[in-house]
């Protein structure tokens, strides 16, 4: 399972709600046209689009509705062996964050809990599969916003929208992950900075301006799905909302959003109570949320004692992706990786041949190697036929790489040394970029004070330095190999480009 997010009518049978005749308002005094601001308490960059006032969330008139769990076995939960827990946020003035546990002792293959379908929210319940294919295909809009556009209109109908108890959680929890830290897509350009060095800062500021893009599409399901927006009596959505505002939505849909297997394309992406943020990610664990029947369903991986916070599987994502899609990083986490990009030089006369050389031997003129953790060496040693071919300047060995099977290029003991020093200098330029050194990240780690988006930055960084650490060694090591290590460099005027 990976993690990552309207056709004519509603279909909740469990959840009636009443229809509004087919217009969009039918009558201005009774639904005047203004700005709802339900959202508008969260508007720093700090808080969650989904996030009401403390005082509404405390307020006893809630009680109507329970918890969460409460409110989903009045509406077709059946009987679970998971309870609702809490602890502390580290900022007094956010609520404690919810988190899912076992009620008694679970063995390896216990089903947790079964979501029934009329409590998942998909695009299937939304829009239905017709308009769904036709919005994807423009690729102009992703499942998580239009999920997070769907649930900003429920949240301005109040305690009216069938989802409102799902809502208030969803308010509680402020998207914020098992550390207790908001995505740094929600960070401020000084918190950003922890980030520097790290190729993870440009992710973050790509993924805004995708936000951005989507944000300006968001009319479009508006006039595709106008059926569905009857039931609104608001502004089209670039007036009801703020871009702040949907971003912030988008980053709380993006931290509990679930990619279910094997299931139709408008049910692929499902928001599951119960599910995360609730649910703990780890990178080594097999649990996942499945479409079992006309329900969503947990079969646990492994023992748990009653009260142990149950955990699932967040798909092969890097730290990077945990970091921005869910706020944590994951210290054991076997599919981090950190990616290095090498091209052949265009200016190179013989660039067409290497070209084709590449080609055979199944890369690309401009290559991403994928350096994981654990396994720097062997990406070192991926990484070098391909180098060492940027070197190649005689066209009479050109054309024996030409003729030849398999990536050999014949090295003379200089331009080995100038291939390993070249890879050597990128790694010592990229551990330069950051604004701290490993020794300085285990100092501030070691605080017990430390802001919290400041030690996933740290937690983030220092993983990288280590990978980068290793890569140095091994090429250092490789260095030492070298037969005669009086040999200087051989210049190379079409070089490889790494970075």
């Amino acid at each position: 399972m990976e993690f990552t997010c309207l056709h004519n009518k509603f279909n909740f049978p469990p959840l009636p709600r009443p229809s509004l005749p087919f217009c969009k308002n039918p009558n201005p005094t009774i639904f005047p046209r203004k700005r709802n601001n339900l959202f508008l308490a969260s508007a720093s960059a700090s808080d969650i689009v989904v996030a009401s006032s403390r005082k509404e969330l405390g307020s006893k008139k809630d009680d109507e509705f329970g918890d969460l769990k409460s409110w989903m076995h009045k509406n077709g939960l059946p009987p679970c062996k998971v309870v609702l827990d809490e602890r502390t946020s580290h900022d007094e003035k956010h609520s404690p964050i919810h988190f899912v546990s076992a009620s008694e002792d679970l063995q390896a293959g216990d089903v947790a809990f079964s979501v029934p379908n009329s409590l998942v929210v998909t695009l299937e319940r939304v829009l239905g599969n017709e308009t769904v294919a036709e919005l994807l295909t423009t690729n102009k809009l992703s499942e998580l916003a239009c999920l997070a556009l769907y649930l900003m209109y429920e949240k301005k109908q109040g305690k009216k929208s069938v989802w409102y108890p799902y809502i208030r959680e969803l308010d509680r929890q402020r998207g914020r992950g098992q550390l207790a830290v908001e995505s740094p897509l929600l960070w401020s350009e000084d918190e950003l900075a922890y980030l520097t060095g790290s190729p993870t800062r440009a992710e973050v500021l790509e993924r805004a301006e995708g936000i951005k893009r989507e944000y300006n599409e968001l009319d479009t399901v508006w006039f595709m799905a106008g059926s569905l927006f009857q039931q609104y009596p608001y502004d089209i959505p670039t007036e009801a909302f703020s871009f702040e505002i949907f971003k912030q939505a988008f980053v709380a849909v993006q931290s509990c959003v679930v990619h279910l297997q094997k299931v139709a394309l408008a049910r692929r992406f499902a928001l599951v109570p119960l599910g995360p943020p609730l649910l703990a990610y780890r990178s080594n664990c097999k649990a996942m949320l499945s479409a079992v029947g006309g329900a969503v369903e947990l079969v646990v991986d492994r023992p748990y004692k009653a009260g142990e916070p149950i955990a699932v599987w967040c798909g092969p994502q890097p730290n990077s992706k945990l970091l921005i899609n869910y706020g944590f990083v994951d210290d054991d986490n076997a599919y981090d990786r950190l990616v290095v990009e090498a091209a052949l030089n265009t200016e190179d006369p013989q660039y067409q041949d290497k070209r084709l050389v590449v080609q055979r031997n199944s890369k690309l003129s401009v290559q991403v190697f994928h350096v994981y953790a654990g396994k720097e060496k062997e990406a070192v040693s991926d990484m070098l036929p391909y180098l060492r071919l940027g070197y190649v300047s005689d066209p009479s060995e050109m054309q024996s790489v030409l003729s030849s099977q398999g990536p050999v290029c014949p090295m003379s003991p200089c331009m080995e040394r100038a291939v390993l020093d070249q890879l050597a200098d990128y790694f010592n330029r990229r551990l330069a970029g950051y604004l701290t050194t490993l020794n300085e990240d285990e100092s501030l780690l070691s605080d017990p004070n430390l802001n919290p988006r400041r030690r996933v930055a740290t937690q983030l960084v220092r993983l990288e330095k280590k990978i980068l650490h290793a890569c140095l060694q091994a090429t250092t090591e490789l260095i030492d190999e070298l037969p005669d290590h009086s040999v200087s460099p051989c210049p190379a005027p079409y070089a490889p480009l790494l970075k």
